[in-house]
């Protein structure tokens, strides 16, 4: 029965190398995820490796951890002024989700179709997490270092950490976080060189109506939790990365 299993099965494989990594982040004394959020990222990451191998699992783990390392930045000093996320920043399963069901769905898509749509599905599969990271480094390097910020629909002076508030040095710290993930998907063939300026914009556009977003409804609707707006966030920004991709060959094929 066991010799006719194939042991190179993409599927098989992210289901052993997501084991692994989930007893690993288990036994850790930092936790990273809640036991529920471990259990959620099992299945995360073998959707991702099952439909994109390790290429697309690079992304996924890059901006796994270097969001978990940017949410814990000035830790102490947000938990002193009440703007710290929860659980000091262990994600759950709404985290999960919220962050990754648009790439995950681009990633499924794959397998459905062919070119050019594939290609523009990884294209929304990289801008995704260009966004979230984006998104993410832009919130913590803002309320953690902040000097002054400002509600994205006034420009009114308001205290760091309120829902739509934008800053310098947060706004700075997001655009260099989607260059480094639309950087490293190019650099595994997920996207191409124009993908990486499409994602960037797309990024900055998405994270940008975010707080929009936040400033405007979030407080108006109590269905509206972070991470409902994290989903909304990521499926703008694959939406405008993909959008633009197809204007420029639009423009390209026109010429």
């Amino acid at each position: 029965m066991f010799s006719s299993i194939d042991l190179s099965n993409p599927w098989l494989i992210g289901a052993e190398l997501n084991g692994i990594l989930v007893a690993i982040a288990w036994v850790i004394p930092k936790k990273l995820l809640t036991p529920a959020g471990l259990i959620h990222a099992w299945i995360l990451g073998i959707i991702i490796w099952g439909t994109l191998g390790w290429q697309g699992y690079t992304i996924v783990m890059f901006y796994f951890l270097v969001g978990s390392a940017v949410t814990r930045i000035g830790m102490e000093q947000k938990e002193a002024e009440g703007i710290a996320e929860k659980r000091s920043g262990a994600r759950g399963p709404e985290n999960v989700w919220g962050s990754a069901l648009t790439a995950s769905i681009c990633a499924v898509g794959t397998l459905f179709v062919e070119q050019p749509i594939e290609k523009l599905l990884l294209l929304g599969y990289a801008a995704n997490f260009a966004t979230k990271l984006s998104d993410t480094t832009a919130s913590e390097v803002g309320k953690a270092y902040g000097k002054r910020t400002f509600l994205i629909t006034t420009l009114q002076p308001v205290p760091r950490g309120t829902e739509g508030a934008i800053s310098l040095e947060g706004t700075v710290a997001g655009i260099v976080a989607s260059i480094a993930i639309a950087l490293l998907s190019w650099s595994v063939g997920t996207i191409d060189l124009l993908g990486v300026i499409w994602c960037v914009i797309a990024a900055f556009v998405a994270t940008n109506l975010e707080s929009v977003i936040g400033a405007t409804l979030q407080s108006k609707l109590d269905w509206m939790t972070n991470e409902i707006v994290n989903f909304i966030n990521t499926l703008i920004g694959a939406i405008v990365a993909i959008l633009l991709a197809l204007a420029w060959n639009w423009f390209v094929l026109s010429r």
